[in-house]
């Protein structure tokens, strides 16, 4: 791992139609830096999962509803020793409505209020820290449509005047939408006694027309939350421009099952990139690597980072990118099994991904099979890039 040994650790809480960004985006991000996680869900084991929401504003009176990714647990609720976790996190979505009707759930919020643990809370996942009656007197922001509630509770409301709004009071730490994550989690970290160091680098993400959901949100917020300046273009769009996205699952059949995800917004415009001034290149999977390889502007753009030495991390599909720029040769290399070919027929050495989250680093280069290895993943990334989270 790019960081210090650390004995930090976290509870995550969690429910059917959870929002899935809510969920996977702290649970893999907080790994990266070398905190254990453990996720959690009321009359569920470790190994079954949650289901999820992928909830997106559209220009409706509320945000929409699709299926999300399937969230794998990886401990059993009635097992929990409360006592043992330094912090607990709490998605949004629709999983806190009843959740907040579980005694479990509520007695182990207090507990974490009760010790002064931090608690970091996101859009509706307020609803269980009101119900809890952990917020009377406190600072909180939340998705509007929670302000009633928390006002209810005795919560001093803090107008959400951006999605990105997030507020710290005390122990309590609670965000407006997925939007917010960057500072949400870096309030988390901070709260939870870290520090984090080499944070001055400017990363650009490449990115296309159904890209995998996770593979292009969880690395850029993540490092976002860590206070890089990163940002993401795309061939033939501008920044404010969106590209839609792929949730690709493993349930059971010969290949990964495809949902739509969210809509992911650009915040540069590709043609007037300087690539020059950026420190590393990430490169998503999913289903744009397969026409964006097809670009000589993407293939000469890679050239260029991985010729000067940059960090070039690529994951899952994004291998066809490097395969097609002719930068592997010589190269130890892995990626979604499926893309085996690509790699060895452009001469790197193909390192098998078992198991699916496995990743490795290859000079000033980073590869990983799927988006279950991004902890990995970002980790190595940042150790490249000097990046360290201390406790």
């Amino acid at each position: 791992m790019a960081n210090s040994k650390t004995h930090k650790s976290v509870l995550l809480i969690c429910g059917d139609y959870m929002e899935e960004y809510e969920a996977m985006v702290p649970f893999q991000a907080l790994q990266a830096y070398g905190i254990d996680v453990d996720a959690a869900c009321p009359g569920k084991k470790a190994g079954e999962f949650c289901r999820t929401a992928v909830h997106e504003p559209a220009g409706y009176q509320t945000y929409t509803e699709s299926p999300g990714h399937n969230f794998s647990l990886n401990a059993t609720f009635d097992e929990i020793d409360f006592g043992k976790y330094d912090g607990l996190v709490i998605p949004g979505g629709r999983a806190p409505e009843y959740l907040a009707m579980n005694e479990s759930v509520l007695d182990c919020v207090r507990k974490f209020a009760d010790a002064g643990k931090p608690i970091a809370s996101i859009c509706h996942g307020q609803i269980i820290l009101a119900a809890a009656g952990c917020v009377k007197g406190r600072k909180c922001t939340a998705y509007s449509p929670v302000k009633p509630l928390l006002i209810a509770a005795g919560a001093h409301w803090i107008e959400d005047q951006t999605m990105a709004t997030c507020v710290a009071d005390g122990n309590i730490i609670t965000g407006a939408t997925y939007v917010g994550h960057p500072e949400f989690i870096r309030l988390l970290v901070k709260a939870l006694g870290g520090t984090i160091t080499g944070s001055n680098k400017r990363i650009l993400f490449l990115c296309g027309d159904y890209m995998e959901d996770y593979e292009v949100t969880v690395p850029f917020q993540s490092l976002q939350a860590l206070g890089c300046d990163v940002d993401a273009v795309c061939p033939k769009k501008k920044a404010g421009d969106f590209c839609p996205t792929a949730v690709h699952d493993f349930v059971g059949d010969q290949t990964y099952s495809e949902k739509p995800g969210h809509r992911f917004t650009l915040t540069a415009s590709y043609d007037e990139l300087d690539a020059s001034s950026y420190d590393a290149l990430v490169i998503p999977g999913g289903r744009a690597p397969e026409y964006l390889a097809l670009d000589e502007t993407v293939l000469a753009l890679v050239k260029k980072f991985m010729e000067s030495r940059k960090p070039v991390a690529s994951i899952c599909h994004g291998q066809q990118i490097l395969a097609a720029a002719d930068v592997l040769k010589g190269k130890k290399c892995t990626a979604y099994p499926a893309v085996k070919i690509n790699v060895v027929l452009a001469g790197a050495t193909w390192l098998e991904p078992d198991p699916i989250d496995r990743c490795y680093t290859d000079e000033n280069l980073v590869t990983g099979a799927a988006w279950p290895g991004h902890p990995e993943f970002i980790s190595q990334l940042m150790a490249l890039l000097g990046i360290r989270v201390s406790f």
